[in-house]
């Protein structure tokens, strides 16, 4: 058996792989707006209590309010 030094990364099949297994069946589009410091206070607690994140909470309650529409 023979060992080398390279890096795993430098085997293009490694990297290939690697970047398909990053890769998401669905496109995203990011959304930024600003909120008042309170609000985000706020939220972030509501968050916290529920055992999640700003990021998820809001992309369920998205889902929730476009679920209706086809």
């Amino acid at each position: 058996m023979k060992l080398s030094a390279g890096r795993p990364s430098a085997n293009p099949t490694t990297k290939a792989k690697t970047l398909a297994s990053l890769s998401d069946t669905k496109s995203t589009k990011r959304i930024n707006f600003d909120v008042d410091a309170d609000q985000h206070r706020k939220l972030k607690i509501y968050a916290a209590n529920n055992d999640t994140n700003i990021k998820d909470l809001l992309s369920d309650y998205i889902e929730k309010l476009t679920s209706t529409i086809e």
